[in-house]
């Protein structure tokens, strides 16, 4: 049995992105494998929410490389392929099939997998979950004849399967658990405005609410609610998380706490074994805490950051968190991390289209928001964070720029 050089598990936007990294840096033919319980090369996630799901983007061009970039390079794809167990003292991972493969060096990139909801009905068809290819393809199949579609939960995930399925003419009805709009994340003015935003398209919402049940006899016809109310519907969608898949490593000796546990270079407590993407608990050292992410900029950062690793650029992973979303002509950013804030600073009109959110702690920026703001702000955004600088709230509150806000603060590195 030949050593593989490099094994990725997992099919996604790590491996996507990591191959291409590694295929710049000079990778040789049959130095990398990857193995994918995908049926398709690695594609990007954000479009499965966006652009593919509205049916704008193509299956090709959400594709991370061309499909034929890996038999150019000599990536052996194995697609359809499943990892059972790994083991790290003979560097052996066993598939399903039967077969094994050795490895210097693993990437264990297998991602994470949508929480279900176990209730009765949840078997019926016309419930969905999003998290691959094949997934969005069903919606978007199945929204073409829908007439009215309840979306469960009330994330940046959820939020914007609701705007695509409204703008295909779909009566859409969003059933939060709190009372209002992703609470976990939204300030309460954001949640005003992105709820008035919604409706003024047609969304309804019901707030505080628990799904009882699935009804209907062929198919889904409603989402029954534990207060009677009953929210009609011939097509569901549920959004309510995802867990990190760790399961062929559990009798290893790779640490497993929330994901796979690694440290700021990514690797984990056995030599040649890293992890990546979301089902990498990494050390955070910009912010001095463990973190997992679930957002595109981390799985790509992470598969490039391996990359470099592996080709012998040893330095560890320091990254600003970062994701955006696109909800019907809105587009917004995010960085950083706002727990633990103790201080919120708004800046623009929160009724308009156009603002900013920023939070403090102890006057140090760890978090900001930005929709249709200027690229000066966007900026100090990453690069305060970044930098662990402070700045004084009732300056950022007010100055006409942010610029106007650095000069009158007093700037100290964290």
């Amino acid at each position: 049995m030949n050593t593989l050089r490099y094994v990725i598990l997992g099919g996604g936007m790590v491996a996507g992105y990591c191959a291409k990294e590694l295929a710049e840096r000079g990778l040789k033919p049959g130095e990398l494998t990857i193995v994918s319980s995908d049926d398709s090369v690695p594609y990007e996630r954000p479009p499965l929410s966006k652009g593919f799901l509205a049916g704008k983007d193509s299956e090709d061009s959400i594709r991370i490389n061309p499909e034929k970039f890996y038999a150019e390079h000599g990536i052996d794809v194995k697609l359809g392929a499943e990892a059972t167990a790994v083991n790290t003292g003979r560097k052996l991972l066993h598939l399903r099939s039967g077969q094994d493969l050795l490895f210097e060096n693993l990437i264990i990139a297998t991602g994470a997998r949508v929480r279900t909801l176990s209730l009765p009905g949840s078997d019926l068809p016309g419930l969905y979950y999003l998290r691959s290819l094949d997934d969005s393809k069903r919606i978007r199949q199945h929204a073409e004849s829908a007439k009215r579609a309840a979306v469960i939960g009330g994330s940046f995930i959820a939020m914007e399967v609701a705007s695509v399925l409204a703008q295909r003419g779909v009566k859409t009805t969003m059933i939060l658990r709190d009372d209002r709009i992703w609470k976990q994340f939204f300030t309460p003015s954001m949640s005003r405005f992105f709820e008035n935003y919604y409706s003024s398209h047609g969304v309804e919402f019901v707030k505080q609410a628990k799904v009882e049940a699935l009804c209907g006899k062929a198919g889904v016809e409603s989402v029954a609610l534990a207060d009677n109310r009953s929210v009609p519907c011939d097509l569901a969608v549920a959004g309510v998380g995802v867990r990190p898949v760790t399961e062929p490593f559990s009798t290893s000796l790779i640490e497993i706490t929330d994901g796979i546990v690694v440290n700021e270079f990514l690797e984990t407590a056995v030599p040649g074994i890293y992890a990546a993407g979301d089902v990498a608990n990494y050390r955070d050292t910009l912010f001095d805490r463990r973190r997992r992410v679930e957002h595109w900029d981390n799985a790509v950062s992470q598969g490039q950051h391996c990359a470099r690793i592996l080709t012998g650029e040893r330095t560890p992973f320091v990254h600003v968190p970062y994701f955006f979303s696109d909800v019907f002509d809105l587009s917004y950013e995010f960085w950083g991390d706002p727990a633990g804030a103790d201080a919120v600073v708004e800046r623009g009109d929160l009724s308009s289209k156009s603002f900013s959110v920023w939070w403090l702690s102890k006057e140090r920026l760890v978090a900001a928001f930005a929709m249709n703001r200027s690229d000066e702000e966007r900026d100090a955004s990453q690069k305060w964070i970044a930098q662990k600088q402070t700045v004084v709230a009732e300056k950022l509150r007010s100055a006409a720029s942010v610029h106007d806000a650095e000069k009158l603060s007093t700037f100290k590195a964290g």
